[in-house]
């Protein structure tokens, strides 16, 4: 018998005809001291579920006990850590956590409260800022806020439902170590919800996956020994295994088989595009630097003077390739695409595509953000529908709503093309961002991290999408990421950023894998591992504020350039 124990479990939400199935039949024990991680898309009811061993829900049939009593509300025992850290705005880093110091404990004397919260705050390492308000901090420091105050409490098991999906992916990794070494500290009972793969193999000594039907599924014990050393883990033979057989499973559970779409493409020409009937014209397309960044630089003026953001960026890039650019957040990634797409001026140096200078925005450079800034009161169709008749002036209505339904096929939403953007999932909108894309048959697509409001799963599935209409259409794409990983799977090469300001490029990597690619096939790749580790150097290399060499003058006075950026860049 296990410290918390859930017996046929189930939860509904609704009555009759219009109830909602979340939980089915769920039969787990947790074990004192044991880190547990529930992993899952969402909407498979991982929170439902942290809420039930919580007691701030009670199960529709089944019962949830902590050491053999039955869980009817919330206890001090189950500390609960959620995304949203809900700090008091007016109270000092120091004052949150006394707060729930004065609640559990009341009968403690002044002195003995001020040490209780003075060694949980030493503790997730923000002693230095003890005096500071949560408008001061980080959203990183808030978060370990969080995780003091309910440390604080001195629970024997701690609950935590994804703590760390709002936060960047370095600010993520780095508090996700802390929370493993908080845990090997004091050995509490821990349950962790989350998304991410990655992270649950560094912190589990268990892993189960939660199906989409609300079942448990597959357990993976996890046997690497503590502690955990993220950047080992890349050579680490067990957490490779382990990583791609947890993938696997959730992918084939996850993500079904999609349906070969019917509808064919129409044979009709963009008005940026060359028509295929010219030969001649076919011909006299430029192929190699068909993206010409030379010389970029961005300077904005601040009240100091002049701040130069991304210095020297120099790029080319062939037509039909497929570019990812990573770096760390505030190193210009999004500077130097918005240029690209002209939305941003540019203050030195020039873009051009297929021979000409970029000059403001046009639809033959068509842009995915991260927000799809869709109109919440039209459909999937209306909104992909946007752009393409002033793309196709030439083209029958009919066939230019065959391109729409074409594209919105191929993301996986043919059968929801009226649905009112309103009604959609962050990844369903997302989909319709890509379609409408790739409905303008664009010269040059920019992606700016597109999946970065989407959970890992829902993420890696879009990506695949992404990867799937490409190759139908070869246009030359780049993507903003931070995201290793998704870097990789995407690219012909890898462009990774320096800091910033004078941003520039660090180090070029080609990526010599086969094509086309899928996440599974990657991850048993041989090369795989080495091309992650070779970005995973350079991101841990500037994540100590590493800045690039600086130019050496030559006899003349003149500076220098960088060689090997430039001889990359070529």
């Amino acid at each position: 018998m296990g410290i918390l124990t859930l017996e046929n479990v189930s939860q509904s939400f609704g009555t009759g005809t219009h109830a909602t199935h979340v939980l089915k039949d769920i039969n787990l024990d947790v074990q004192e001291g044991e880190f547990l991680v529930l992993l899952g898309f969402s909407g498979t009811g991982k929170t439902t579920l942290i809420n039930l061993m919580a007691g701030l829900e009670q199960p529709s049939k089944g019962s949830v006990t902590f050491k053999g009593a039955p869980v009817t509300g919330p206890g001090p025992e189950r500390g609960v850590i959620f995304q949203s850290y809900s700090l008091m705005p007016w109270l000092t880093v120091s004052g949150n956590v006394r707060l729930a110091v004065d609640t559990v404990f009341p009968g403690l004397s002044s002195a003995e409260k001020a040490e209780k919260v003075a060694h949980y705050v030493s503790m997730v390492g923000l002693s230095h800022a003890a005096t500071r308000r949560p408008a001061e901090l980080s959203g990183g420091m808030r978060q370990r806020v969080n995780v003091a105050r309910a440390l604080a409490m001195s629970p024997e098991m701690l609950l935590l439902d994804e703590p760390l999906s709002a936060l960047d992916a370095l600010t993520r990794a780095n508090l996700a170590d802390e929370i493993e070494r908080i845990w090997e500290a004091d050995k509490k009972t821990c349950v962790l919800i989350t998304n991410d793969v990655d992270e649950a193999i560094i912190l589990a000594d268990r892993i189960i996956a939660l199906n989409p039907d609300g079942t448990l599924g597959e357990e993976f014990a996890v046997t690497i020994p503590r502690p955990r050393n993220r950047m080992e883990m890349n050579t680490n033979d067990t957490f490779k295994r382990l990583r791609a057989d947890v993938t696997k499973y959730l992918m084939d559970v996850g993500i079904e088989a999609k349906v070969e779409g019917s509808r064919l493409l129409p044979d009709v020409t963009p008005i940026h595009g060359v028509p295929s009937a010219v030969a001649k014209a076919q011909e006299g397309m430029i192929e190699n630097r068909f993206l010409d960044f030379s010389q970029l630089h961005k300077v904005y003026p601040t009240p100091k003077g002049p701040l130069t953001v991304v210095e020297d960026f120099d790029l080319k890039i062939n037509k039909g390739e497929f570019i990812s650019l990573i770096g760390h957040s505030g190193c210009g990634k999004s500077t130097v695409l918005t240029m690209a797409a002209g939305l941003n001026d540019i203050s030195q140096g020039a873009i051009k595509l297929d021979g000409r200078h970029v000059e403001g925005a046009d639809p033959e450079r068509a842009v995915v953000f991260q927000s799809p800034n869709l109109f919440p009161w039209l459909s999937a169709r209306e909104n992909c529908a946007i752009g393409v008749d002033k793309v196709y002036p030439r083209a029958s209505r009919e066939e230019r709503q065959d391109v729409v339904e074409y594209y919105l096929e191929r993301v996986g939403l043919a059968d929801a093309m009226d649905k009112p953007a309103s009604d959609m999932s962050n990844g369903m909108q997302q989909r319709v961002g890509i379609a409408r894309a790739f409905a303008l048959s664009p010269k040059l697509l920019l992606l700016d991290e597109p999946f970065g409001m989407l959970d890992s799963l829902t993420r890696w599935e879009l990506q695949e999408v992404l990867m799937e209409v490409w190759s139908r259409t070869k246009v030359t794409a780049i993507c903003v990421t931070h995201d290793v990983d998704e870097a990789i799977l995407l690219a012909d090469r890898v462009v990774m950023m320096t800091n910033g300001p004078q941003a520039t490029i660090g180090k070029i990597v080609p990526v010599d894998l086969p094509r086309p690619r899928t996440r599974k096939a990657l991850l048993e790749h041989p090369d795989y591992y080495t091309y992650r580790q070779d970005v995973l150097d350079f991101l841990e290399e500037y994540e100590h504020g590493a800045k690039p060499k600086p130019k050496l003058p030559t006899s003349d006075g003149t500076p220098k350039p960088k060689a090997p950026a430039a001889v990359a860049a070529e």
